[in-house]
């Protein structure tokens, strides 16, 4: 009678551990991680006219980056269009590598692009002449690194100038791109430094 007995318990206290096991609830699952944040209109250096942002897009713009194009993969990238009602405009492009290890090798091939953007366009566009210079590094996150790029055609007598940064935070990687016609020393360097802090801290 003993061990029946004995054996009787020993089910009814399984049953009761299945019952209180069944009753626990499903861990919940881990929450995704939430999207990199993109600069709002109004982060970027002031303009003559405000700053109007697009919409944000997956993948590679559809008319590419003079510099990055064929450096940025169109997976785990999107990007958004600013404008003002002059000629000036900008671009923020966005990069969730899979690993913070493939996202340093990006971001150091995305600087190695944008400082040698200038002599490539050169050999496609006879006649044309500029300068690039790079402006040192921003202390946000793993860092960002900034570049200005002066062009002209003399025979048409036009100028453009671009900012360029790039900036990693951990496995994500950010491009702006701000350009209007004249030179460097009408460019916001100054603004465009600060914008550029402001983007990679705000990536997460």
């Amino acid at each position: 009678m003993r061990s029946t007995r004995t054996f009787r318990t020993a089910l009814l206290t399984a049953a009761v551990a299945g019952l209180a096991a069944t009753a626990l609830p499903a861990a919940p699952a881990a929450a995704a991680p939430a999207a990199p944040k993109f600069l709002s209109a109004g982060q970027w250096p002031a303009s003559l006219t405000p700053w109007t942002a697009g919409p944000v897009h997956k993948g590679l713009p559809e008319d590419g980056s003079v510099c990055t194009a064929g450096t940025i993969p169109a997976k785990g990238t999107r990007h958004r269009d600013f404008r003002t009602e002059l000629d000036t405009g900008a671009r923020q492009t966005i990069t969730v590598a899979p690993t913070a290890a493939k996202a340093k090798v990006l971001a150091a091939e995305l600087r190695t692009a944008l400082a040698t953007c200038l002599e490539r366009l050169k050999e496609q566009e006879p006649g044309l002449e500029g300068v690039s210079r790079y402006h040192g590094r921003v202390n946000v996150e793993e860092g960002a690194h900034v570049y200005s790029i002066d062009t002209s055609y003399p025979e048409a007598g036009s100028t453009d100038i671009g900012l360029h940064s790039v900036g990693r935070d951990g496995r994500t990687v950010t491009v702006l791109e701000w350009g209007q016609l004249g030179d460097l020393d009408g460019a916001p360097l100054k603004g465009f430094r600060k914008t550029t802090g402001t983007a990679v801290a705000k990536l997460h």
